[in-house]
């Protein structure tokens, strides 16, 4: 491995333990007036394609374009700069950090306030309706035993914490964006919170919190959530993707899968082009809660 490699993969490293870091600060416990029964147990969801169908970025990103919060030229330029380096796969730092830069710039200037509320009225029109009822049942039952419950996904925590809100969950972690005094810079605080960032999350607030992982469970449709997966005592498979069907049933894990036939095919290809082309485009730009990075 060359020098330039290792310290690439450094960087990888420590962006996702600070994304991790940065979410696990901001998850605010939202169902504060519950004392759970079991303190050191937790469920852990992601939510694109896990607890909703498909993805929540596409629906935010669709709610604020349509109430002009930036312009179709800005969402397509950024779209296609953060498509462009997933499929080519380059890896050049400078290069990467040009893109992810560019594609940030449009949510600068906009105020946390104002992302909250939009959010808001975005989960009442484009998502309440597509959370998948298998799952909500099953983050039910975790809530029913006294354990609490908590979302993980590369998504904003701002919409990550509104869809914990309203489905009476105790808290959510999402990728966390700068801001300062309310605006946000159009900045990350690390990365997106995506793949070894989520694991990373997690392990800061089993910290925390004072949760024995070995007694707590994840879900995910993904196979990017294997870190995250991998250290709890109870994983489980919803709705998978084909090499997360294939570890999950290796390793004897729980599968659930709530789609059927076409609309499961149709939903993993959705999911995969959405994700690459918008996350970084409009997830990463966006966050509720003020957050200065460590000096």
């Amino acid at each position: 491995m060359t020098p330039s490699e290792r310290s690439r993969r450094l960087d990888l490293k420590l962006r996702s333990v600070l994304a991790g870091e940065a979410a696990a600060a901001s998850a605010e416990v939202e169902n504060a007036l519950s004392t759970p029964s079991d303190p050191a147990a937790a469920a852990f969801f992601d939510v694109d394609n896990t607890v909703m169908q498909g993805a929540s970025i596409f629906h935010l990103a669709k709610g604020l374009h349509r109430r002009q919060f930036f312009t179709t030229r800005e969402i397509a330029s950024a779209a296609w700069k953060q498509a462009y380096f997933r499929i080519v796969g380059v890896e050049d730092p400078e290069h990467v950090a040009q893109a992810r830069s560019s594609a940030l710039s449009f949510i600068a200037g906009h105020t946390t306030t104002e992302l909250e509320e939009l959010g808001e009225e975005i989960f009442d029109e484009a998502m309440a309706h597509r959370i998948w009822p298998g799952t909500r049942a099953l983050a039910q039952l975790h809530l029913d035993e006294g354990q609490r419950v908590w979302l993980v996904t590369a998504a904003p925590i701002e919409i990550a914490s509104i869809i914990a809100r309203r489905l009476g969950l105790t808290g959510a972690m999402g990728t966390v964006a700068e801001h300062v005094d309310g605006v946000y810079t159009g900045q990350l605080v690390g990365d997106l919170l995506h793949g070894p960032a989520k694991a990373e999350a997690i392990r800061a607030l089993a910290e925390r919190e004072g949760l024995d992982l070995a007694r707590c469970s994840a879900y995910s449709d993904s196979s990017n959530d294997l870190p995250m997966l991998s250290m709890v005592g109870d994983p489980c498979a919803i709705n998978p993707d084909a090499r997360l069907r294939a570890h999950a049933r290796a390793n004897g894990w729980r599968i659930h899968d709530y789609r059927t036939g076409r609309k499961a095919a149709r939903a993993g290809l959705m999911a995969a082009a959405v994700a690459g082309a918008v996350s970084g485009a409009v997830a990463a730009g966006v966050s509720v809660k003020a957050h200065r990075p460590p000096s």
